[in-house]
């Protein structure tokens, strides 16, 4: 018998509320993983001695949450491609000797779409520009999409992040104004809120005119708590397909997995765990 379990875990702060260490843990139970997740609560000033530590007591990977998917990249000794594109990072894996930064928020949102929409050739509406809304942004553009649209109340970060998208792929990024309310560009096939608005318990949602949307376009929320939002009912009662922040958080936490394990582990597993913790 042997009684030492490959370590994996979480970086962030606060980090009482991730709940990333349930789903994780309960697929790493399922696929019968001698793993451990372990979800650490490590202040800005702690986060180099924090990466250290896991490189010394042989860690497989991390991931990073707010405020460390910048600073991380100070600490480890790569990053892949998309990664290096997007300037942030949420999920470190070993390889071999060397840790290596990922971004994988993006690529679980590009997953939650198939089936549903083909990314090539679609215009993205995508509000708010923080870590998320970048991410997604850039991975869609990645798999094809012809043009990213940026809304933002601050516009320097929209086209910042426009500028990413136009430099480092095919695609076209576009910024739009946050002029209220918010007017869906004609010929929109996917809108994506990647802001805040709506996250419990502050509510609400963002300030888009309905009206403006083609009941043809998909809509997504990349929040988790509620997982029925405000914004995701507008859009239901106007006929439109929608997607909640489960499936991009699964996702990411999937892809995540494989590189540590390397088993793709069930998504079910994960999905009954937020279920049974926000209903």
């Amino acid at each position: 018998m042997e009684f030492l379990s490959a370590l994996t875990g979480s970086f962030s702060h606060p980090a009482a509320g991730n709940p990333t260490v349930a789903m994780v843990e309960a697929a790493y139970r399922h696929h019968d993983l001698d793993f451990r997740y372990i979800n650490c609560d490590v202040a800005e000033d702690g986060l180099e001695d924090a990466v250290r530590g896991a490189r010394a007591m042989g860690w497989r990977g991390f991931n990073l949450s707010i405020p460390h998917k910048i600073a991380v990249i100070d600490h480890i000794d790569g990053l892949a491609e998309s990664a290096a594109i997007i300037g942030a990072v949420n999920c470190v894996r070993r390889d071999q000797d060397r840790l290596v930064g990922e971004n994988t928020d993006g690529k679980g949102f590009v997953q939650s779409l198939d089936g549903i929409v083909g990314i090539p050739g679609t215009r993205v509406v995508v509000l708010g520009a923080g870590g998320a809304a970048r991410a997604i942004a850039v991975e869609l553009a990645l798999a094809g999409a012809d043009q990213v649209t940026l809304i933002n109340r601050t516009a320097a970060k929209a086209e910042a992040i426009a500028a990413l998208v136009s430099t480092h792929t095919s695609a076209e990024g576009v910024v739009r104004s946050w002029s209220e309310p918010l007017q869906i560009p004609e010929g929109t096939d996917v809108l994506v809120n990647a802001t805040s608005i709506g996250l419990y318990p502050n509510g609400g949602m963002p300030p888009v005119d309905f009206s403006s949307l083609n009941p043809a376009t998909l809509v997504a929320d990349v929040i988790v708590n509620p997982r029925d939002t405000p914004f995701l009912a507008e859009a239901n009662a106007r006929g439109c397909k929608t997607i909640d922040g489960h499936g991009m958080l699964v996702n990411q936490a999937i892809i995540g997995v494989a590189h540590w394990t390397g088993v793709h582990v069930d998504g079910a597993v994960m999905r009954s765990t937020l279920a049974s913790i926000f209903g």
